[in-house]
């Protein structure tokens, strides 16, 4: 009887509970929040009481007291005991998302008790992400990945520190050869350093201080964040100048190996064969392909016979998926091809002579180095009258090992 009792008690505090959690993530009042949170930890406290009661009455349960004690069946309803320790690092985090929020639509400094919630080291001029939505941001670039940016690798290396190639590669040795082989030198491929790059993506602040609730305004950050971002990797990772920014494979000057193609060429499955793949060496022919969309609608999917009958499917196994929204791409020869705008990498047409008009790569050679999360700065823009806020981050990237890279360029007919 006295079980049963305790049971239903549970119940009403885990619903008086779950209400009081709803009513602080729709608020906006950050002296609201923590009266909420406190009443949140009053609650917890009477649970992990009558759970103790509970778990006394039955003592056919041996379990160990746990961080988060398990859940238990009561009235056909999944009741769960909680670690005090955990909910109040929870609470915590809550109060930091709330007033995180209320620092980008408002300009509210966080508070310093708050600050040590934060995924990086701030000064009273900023604010870092909270982790959470943080999380969110890396969940939301896995699942619309930037067409390039999915494909390279990514490390996370102190700036400034000169790393061997070769220590990002791996050999074989037989151990027990008789005849030990010379020892390799790690540095036969030079080596790479990665600077702390800054970047910022700007937020307009009008349409943030629009969005009332909690959910809504991290969602919609998490958007603007990952949009921005990807489409930077992929222009930084082609394009990048070096200069405060990521180094592109165009302007890599260790990116040495050309092939020059005419319009007659591009069009011709067996100039592609003959004075492409032919000069490509073994270890490389598994790579990829980079074109703008323009160009392989215009050349490789117009390639035909004498009769003018199509014959790009069978003689090269072209296959493109039309610049899928999330994911463009295709196969070209049994190699993926990635689709970019012609702001990455220009159209055959309007290329000049000399241009590169496409990119053959290792996507795995190129490394983008991400070393921190992002942070937001509010600042007043005077020239405009109005607040706005940025996320910053720090970021690099450059080609690791450049020999895999062909930069593929317009011959004149």
């Amino acid at each position: 009887m006295r079980k049963k009792i305790l049971q239903k008690r549970l119940a009403r505090l885990q619903e008086k509970r779950n209400a009081l959690i709803a009513k602080g993530q729709a608020s906006q009042d950050a002296n609201e929040v923590r009266s909420i949170n406190e009443q949140v930890t009053d609650i917890d406290a009477e649970i992990s009481e009558v759970n103790e009661e509970i778990e006394a009455i039955d003592a056919a349960e041996e379990e160990a007291r746990s961080a988060a004690a398990a859940a238990a069946p009561v009235n056909g309803n999944i009741v769960a005991s909680f670690s005090t320790r955990e909910t109040k690092e929870d609470n915590k985090e809550m109060e930091y998302r709330q007033a995180f929020m209320a620092y980008v639509q408002k300009g509210t400094p966080i508070p310093a008790e708050l600050r040590n919630g934060e995924a990086i080291s701030t000064n009273e001029s900023g604010a870092a992400i909270p982790i959470t939505v943080m999380n969110e941001v890396i969940n939301t670039i896995r699942k619309r990945y930037g067409n390039l940016y999915s494909k390279v690798r990514k490390l996370s290396v102190p700036g400034g520190v000169e790393i061997p190639i070769g220590a990002l590669q791996a050999t074989f040795k037989w151990i027990n050869e008789s005849t030990v082989s010379p020892r390799q030198k790690t540095d036969k491929l030079g080596k790479i350093t990665f600077k702390y790059h800054t970047a910022e993506i700007r937020v307009a602040q009008t349409f943030l201080s629009q969005i009332l609730t909690l959910s809504a305004f991290e969602a919609e950050l998490t958007n603007i964040i990952a949009i921005a971002y990807l489409e930077a990797m992929d222009k930084g990772i082609v394009n990048g100048t070096g200069e405060g920014s990521m180094l592109g494979i165009l302007n890599d000057e260790r990116v040495t190996n050309t092939i020059s193609l005419s319009a007659t060429d591009m069009n011709d499955w067996k100039a592609w064969r003959t004075k492409f793949f032919a000069k490509l060496p073994l270890g490389y022919r598994a790579g990829e392909f980079i074109f703008p969309m323009s160009t392989v609608e215009t050349y490789l999917e117009t390639m035909s016979d004498d009769n003018n009958n199509p014959i790009f499917r069978q003689a090269t196994g072209l296959e493109v998926g039309d610049g899928d929204a999330e994911m463009p791409a295709g196969r070209f020869f049994g190699r993926e091809i990635s689709l970019v705008e012609e702001d990455i990498l220009p159209d055959f047409d309007t290329a000049s002579a000399g241009d590169v008009i496409g990119i053959y790569w290792q996507p795995q050679e190129y490394g983008i180095n991400e070393n921190f999360g992002f942070m937001m700065r509010r600042y007043f823009d005077e020239e405009t009258n109005e607040w706005v806020d940025k996320a910053i981050t720090v970021v690099d990237g450059k080609v690791l090992n450049p020999t895999g890279f062909y930069l593929i360029k317009k011959k004149a007919n």
